[in-house]
């Protein structure tokens, strides 16, 4: 006997196939298990299947050299040079997390790479690693952020929630070039 939740990703595999079969793009929306087949609760936990199975397991933070690449455009898909919420691993146990703000600066193949965002405030002595890039849309508050440049974080573009804004150009270069990953 099958599972529900078998069945459910079943058809969206091939809901998929057939749409890319005919040579239609196949949007996030298009392919998205139904609101019972996602747990996306407020809690720490990564998101999970109903099968409890990890939704596209991390792959850990990337630790590489990359080519840093501004690109934004609000055209509903994450592109590295935006503001975008996602779920982000903690260092610790990268099976907790919390949902935040994240600064996209590239790709890793198929992955996004992003710098995780604080509004929390930080001495710049006491932690270099913390540039502050202001007030943008991405914060509901008005608060200045923070963006973290010692830890890129793969997000897969499907588990992005939603674009916040365009940081703009002078403000991602500033950070950039702070990132001991840059080239």
């Amino acid at each position: 006997m099958v599972s529900p939740s078998v069945r459910r990703l079943a058809g969206a595999v091939a809901h998929v196939l057939r749409s890319r079969a005919r040579g239609h793009r196949v949007t996030k929306g298009d392919a998205s298990p139904s609101p019972g087949d996602v747990a996306r609760s407020t809690s720490n936990r990564a998101p999970v299947q109903d099968n409890g199975v990890l939704l596209d397991a991390y792959p850990g933070d990337f630790t590489g050299v990359f080519s840093p690449r501004y690109a934004p455009s609000l055209d509903g898909d994450p592109d590295p040079g935006e503001i975008v919420w996602a779920w982000v691993p903690y260092e610790e146990d990268y099976s907790q997390g919390k949902d935040r703000p994240v600064l996209l600066v590239g790709h890793d193949g198929p992955w996004l790479l992003g710098m995780m965002l604080t509004s929390r405030d930080r001495d710049q002595r006491s932690h270099p690693n913390w540039v502050e890039i202001g007030t943008g849309p991405w914060d509901s508050q008005g608060r200045d952020s923070e963006v973290r440049v010692d830890r890129l974080i793969r997000l897969n573009p499907d588990r992005v929630r939603r674009e916040g804004a365009i940081l703009p150009q002078n403000r991602f270069a500033a950070v950039v070039a702070q990132s001991p990953f840059a080239r």
